[in-house]
């Protein structure tokens, strides 16, 4: 039985990189059933995106998505910068999707922002090349990672994370997090907002921030490469969801996986949207 929730959200998937887990993605999706689904940036990899590279399991988290909006998900797309030639067709809206850059919504008289949160790094904005690459080193870092878990794991051994590894221990890197985190909460604060919701840093995070000029709840809803990672809201409260930790439950209760499709099926669901 697929469990109902008020408010689903999502960001950094990378639909169309190696480092994708769509594959998990979809079986999350099939276990779940939000009012409101809010896809909060990069969620397709146009900056890497390859024609030779876009497997059936990333078009089914596509038809997924079109498939809940069509039967009364109202579908928020958030514009991410791995995704932002998007952005030329803001507010465009088809069907039960809208795009936009930004969304406000009102939940027991609070007010909460969603935005990706591109917007506070200075690379993508002054050196895009250098940004480019640094994602296309992630991809491949990730890549590498995956072959390392994959032989730990026939070894019967714990899985490890390089990227975190890294994160963790440079300076500069856990500096930018809590930099990237302060700026969010304190725009926040300054416009009068309770909660303030952002993906892009790939760090799942729920935390109260109280400042001289006020309180805002941060929030970030992780990714789909690494810690697999959602936020949910429901009844009133917001909570961090990790597909590891409830793996086993979503594979007992699977339903049914999405048909295959193609990208020309793709091409006709949006057309006749």
């Amino acid at each position: 039985m697929k469990r109902s929730l008020d408010i689903l959200v999502l960001s950094d998937i990378h639909l169309g990189t190696y480092g994708s887990r769509a594959k998990e993605l979809l079986l999350y999706l099939e276990s779940v059933s939000p009012k409101i689904l809010i896809l909060n940036g990069d969620i397709v990899d146009i900056w890497q995106f390859k024609k030779s590279y876009f497997p059936q399991e990333h078009l089914k988290v596509i038809k997924k998505i079109i498939d809940m909006s069509s039967t009364g998900t109202e579908v928020h797309y958030i514009t991410g910068n791995h995704d932002e030639m998007l952005r030329k067709f803001t507010d465009l809206k088809l069907g039960n999707i809208k795009l936009s850059n930004k969304l406000l919504l009102s939940l027991n008289n609070q007010k909460v922002w969603v935005f990706h949160g591109d917007v506070f790094d200075a690379s993508i904005h002054h050196s895009k090349w250098l940004a480019k690459l640094g994602g296309w080193g992630y991809d491949k870092l990730i890549q590498l990672n995956n072959i390392i878990n994959f032989c730990l794991d026939k070894l019967g051994k714990e899985k490890y994370s390089l990227s975190k590894k890294i994160k963790n221990s440079v300076k500069k890197a856990v500096k930018y997090i809590s930099d990237f985190e302060h700026t969010a909460t304190e725009l926040a604060i300054e416009n009068n907002y309770d909660f303030v919701i952002c993906g892009h840093i790939h760090q799942p995070q729920i935390k109260e921030v109280i400042t001289r000029k006020g309180t805002c709840t941060y929030m970030n809803s992780g990714d789909w490469i690494e810690n697999l990672s959602s936020l949910e809201y429901k009844n009133g409260e917001w909570q961090l969801f990790y597909f590891e930790e409830h793996k086993e439950q979503i594979l007992k209760n699977k339903i049914i996986d999405t048909p295959l499709f193609s990208l020309e099926d793709l091409k006709k669901i949006v057309i006749s949207s």
